[in-house]
């Protein structure tokens, strides 16, 4: 036996250890992440978005005009106000030659030191003989000083060419786009090169990563375009859009590990399946061309995307100039692999009410019963717009996100998702005052309009409305985290 002071020792050592692993469990710091709440669309008549967060302190704001004809930019302290920023026109097209039409997508990044856009254009005498470009400002605000133009991106064919991106990991630039490449049957194929001795220039072998022949990526037109790379947990995601810019635009996605050859087409794979595509019940029509940004506590990623809130076009969709700028948090799912869920409504984005004392539980609908569980699939069963009481103000209601009105109600004491029949009763049923959590602050208690001291809480794996009989289940059972 050890003498009593290595006991001593050995007891405050233990005790130590088991308040750091209590502390990391504890409910609070087990949610993933704090809300992250925006109004969509954010911008109308803005396609092709590109949001980038600078340590300047501001978002800058980047997309395609209807006229394709000029280059726009604004920035904000927070993605909201990036709505109402002003808008300054920072370039316009050439009126001959290369440069002179179909100004596309363009993105700013910044690298060493330095302002970059890069887009693509047509020529003025042949609008469809696209290519990749770039511009240069020195400036340490983009939105004043002198944009250069470095000129066209080259890559290995003088083909049509689009949607130029770069990201780095391990230490190393990489850009990324989309271009037609000889005797492949395609509109455009997904490739990757790395970066030359400056942001507009490659070097070395290119890579070809992916090219459109599932059935979703290829309806109306053959695409694989827009990439963006999001890069967590270790591994690289890297989004696509595919198909015609109709109702039939979806996204893809290749995820490679961060450790792997990212110039190795083996090292990507494939989703069968889109992750991200049109959505009837939410009114959200061809979702694509994103990129991605991260909200303003850092806390969050957000997804950067355009998209119609009709399906039907009349002529050509490059013709049609209603694509609108909208964000919402993507969230991860247990295995690391990010969750975009569906186009949310319009309207301020939705939350997810996530369990107190049952960390990673969400309240979410199956069947229309209100339930608590954790990995919920489909998200959006699990993400409600908190909106203004259909009983009055000073109240709240709990709308779903994949079924438009409907509500979260009691109904027997039963909490359960169902559709306003515009009722006093159904009103009353799913309006509730938000109080600060029952656990105290950081956490939110729903009470019951109709029936005071009841409280949404969670029971048997199913959510209640019941009386509040204070005690430390009752109240652990009844606070929330928004998320």
């Amino acid at each position: 036996m050890p003498p009593p002071h290595a006991r001593r020792a050995l007891v405050t050592a233990l005790a130590t250890l088991l308040a750091m692993i209590a502390g990391l469990l504890s409910p609070i710091a087990a949610h993933a992440s704090p809300p992250a709440q925006y109004t969509n669309p954010l911008v109308t008549q803005r396609a092709d978005p590109h949001i980038f967060r600078h340590t300047d302190g501001y978002y800058y704001l980047t997309a395609t005009v209807p006229e394709y004809d000029r280059i726009v930019l604004r920035r904000a302290t927070t993605i909201q106000g990036l709505a109402s920023a002003p808008e300054t026109v920072i370039w316009r097209k050439h009126t001959s030659g290369e440069m002179g039409a179909h100004i596309w997508a363009p993105e700013i990044h910044f690298i060493n030191g330095k302002w970059y856009i890069y887009f693509a254009a047509g020529r003025a005498d042949d609008i469809w003989r696209i290519r990749m470009y770039a511009l240069e400002n020195s400036a340490a605000n983009p939105l004043t000083g002198t944009w250069t133009e470095r000129g066209r991106i080259t890559t290995p064919w003088d083909t049509f060419a689009l949607d130029a991106t770069t990201f780095t990991t391990n230490g190393v630039r990489y850009l990324l786009w989309a271009q037609q490449e000889p005797n492949i049957a395609t509109n455009s194929n997904l490739y990757i090169a790395r970066m030359g001795a400056n942001p507009w220039t490659i070097t070395g072998a290119t890579t070809r990563l992916t090219v459109p022949t599932l059935a979703w990526e290829t309806r109306g037109h053959k695409v694989a375009e827009g990439p963006a790379v999001l890069q967590r947990n270790g591994r690289l995601f890297l989004t696509y859009s595919a198909s015609a810019t109709d109702a039939n635009y979806c996204l893809g996605m290749l995820t490679a590990s961060a450790s792997a050859d990212p110039l190795n087409a083996s090292s990507w794979t494939k989703n069968t399946n889109p992750v991200f595509a049109s959505n009837t019940a939410t009114g959200q029509y061809g979702p694509g061309h994103n990129s991605f940004t991260v909200s303003e506590d850092g806390h969050s990623d957000i997804l950067v995307y355009h998209d119609r809130n009709y399906r039907d076009i009349t002529g050509d969709p490059l013709n049609d100039p209603n694509r609108r700028t909208r964000v919402q948090k993507i969230y991860w799912r247990a295995d690391g692999t990010p969750d975009f869920g569906i186009p949310v409504p319009d309207g301020a984005t939705p939350l997810r009410l996530m369990s107190h004392d049952t960390p990673g539980s969400a309240i979410r609908h199956w069947d229309y019963r209100a339930r608590l569980e954790a990995n919920v699939s489909p998200l959006a069963d699990s993400q409600f717009r908190i909106v203004t009481g259909l009983s009055g103000s000073g109240t709240v209601s709990l709308e779903s996100t994949n079924f438009p009105g409907y509500y979260l109600r009691h109904r027997n004491h039963e909490a359960w998702v169902e559709r306003n029949d515009g009722t006093t009763l159904f009103r009353a049923d799913a309006s509730f005052t938000r109080r600060t959590g029952l656990t105290g602050s950081g956490t939110i208690s729903l009470e019951s309009v109709n029936f005071p001291d009841y409280y949404l809480r969670h029971r048997a794996g199913q959510a209640w409305v019941e009386q509040n009989d204070s005690t430390t289940t009752f109240e652990g059972n009844a606070s929330f985290v928004l998320e």
